[in-house]
Order: C-alpha cells, then structure tokens, then sequence
C-alpha cells in the first residue's frame, strides 16, 4: 500500500466539492431539487453532484473503492468493499440533509479513508465558517494547527450529550439534545461542546470518520456490546462515545 494522501490535499477537494455544488444551492433549493428516497429521509440535488464530483476526485489521490451514501442507496452491495481487503473513500457529501434543504446551518460534509477495514483517515468540513477537523490514526485530530483533545470527564449531572431522550439518562445529566448532523456532534465532542454521544444507525459514512477525529483527541469510544466500532454498517449495534473509559461505564447502563 502506497504512502497515505496529505490531510491538506483531501481537505482541499473536499472544499473545492463543497464551493462548487453545495454553497451554491445553500437557500436557493427549489422543491425539484429535494426528494424523498425514503420516507423522513431526503436527498437534494448537493448531496448528489457534491458526491459524484469526490467520487471522481479522491481516488485520484489515492487509489480505492468508493462508498458514498447516495450511491450505496442506489446500489447497496457497494458496502462490501469495507469487509474486503483495500482502500475504499466513505463519502457523506452532506451530513445533515434535512437541516441544509430547511436553511439550517448545521450540516457539513464527512470523509473517511479506510484501508483494509480500518479508517485510518478522516475529514469533516463545516462549509459555511470553512473549517475542516481532520485525524490521522496515530497522529492526533487537528483543526488548522491546534490540536484537539477533548475535555475532562465531568460529573454526570454536568454532562451535555447527543442522544434518543430516554427517562433513564434526561434524569442523570444536565442536557440531552439531537440538532440532525452526527458531523456537527462530532465538532461539538472534540471542541468541548458536548460530552457524550450515543448512536442507534451506524452507516459509515456517518461515524467512519467522527469515531476516528474522538479517538485521536483522546475520547472513548465503543459498541454497547464492548466491541470496537468498525466501518461498516452495523445493523442493530450501537455506538457510544464519552470522555473516557470510566464515564463510557457509567452512561453505558444509562442509554442501554
């Protein structure tokens, strides 16, 4: 396997994606450009041609598969290339769809590198302040120059997390909240704005990237189970992240 791509250079095409087929549609969507794949679930005409022109940029940066939400949708043996030997490039071209097609400001776009079924590469770009986060397994999660760590674990009563309210777990912290863009969640856990965060879907092309940035900024993360997140589409696992091992205990019977 050749030598990874340079962070700078992905960040720069996934910018350049972002520029040309997401800003520009950013409020200006008319209703032929938003449809309903599923029921609850939007595509718009950004996540498609933001997709298509990183499909076509990436591998030539580095060669491999590419798994992107779109296209999986379209054809869904595209996820086997996470379980098989290689490269493969995990797009979500806009993380956050519903809030984009509503003018809301929470969505960015998620990019992750896995090779031999580990993500060893990941990118989320926050289009509107242009500010992408990015991790190198082994190398820490920066954003610019500043590395990020996340914060001290805090009493339960004080934590603030993303995850389903649930009796159990409003009652023990101080906030639990979903804004629609796991991307977002993300940023917010590695930059001290939330705590915790708990998952019941894990697509990779949501958490590929985001378990990869929490873990290189110190954070614990884990399957309700124990086991290692890996990127794949886990159907009926679930995901938990929390500042360390011990706090993880201690929401893990909260959310379970």
């Amino acid at each position: 396997m050749t030598a990874r791509p340079h962070p700078e250079d992905v960040a720069r095409l996934i910018r350049e994606a972002a520029e040309a087929e997401i800003l520009p549609r950013y409020k200006c969507l008319s209703s032929g450009d938003i449809h309903e794949k599923e029921p609850g679930q939007l595509v718009t005409e950004a996540d498609v041609a933001a997709e298509r022109m990183l499909a076509r940029t990436l591998p030539g940066l580095f060669p491999g598969n590419v798994v992107g939400e779109e296209s999986v949708f379209a054809d869904p043996s595209l996820l086997g290339a996470l379980d098989a030997p290689g490269a493969v490039w995990v797009i979500d071209p806009v993380d956050g769809t519903y809030n984009f097609a509503h003018g809301r400001s929470r969505f960015a776009v998620i990019v992750a590198l896995v090779v031999d079924c580990r993500t060893v590469m990941g990118w989320i770009h926050d289009p509107l302040p242009d500010i992408t986060v990015f991790a190198e397994l082994g190398q820490g999660a920066w954003q610019e120059s500043r590395r990020l760590a996340v914060d001290p674990s805090v009493p339960l009563a004080r934590m603030r997390g993303a995850a389903p309210r649930r009796a159990a777990l409003t009652a023990r912290v101080a906030h639990v909240a979903r804004t629609g863009s796991a991307a977002h969640d993300y940023l917010d856990l590695v930059r001290g704005q939330l705590d915790f965060a708990h998952y019941r879907k894990l697509m990779p092309w949501d958490h590929a990237a985001g378990v990869l940035i929490h873990a290189e900024s110190s954070g614990h993360s884990a399957l309700l189970d124990g086991q290692a997140y890996r990127p794949a589409a886990l159907g009926g696992s679930q995901l938990l992240l929390a500042p360390d091992r011990d706090s993880w205990e201690e929401l893990r019977g909260l959310v379970a």
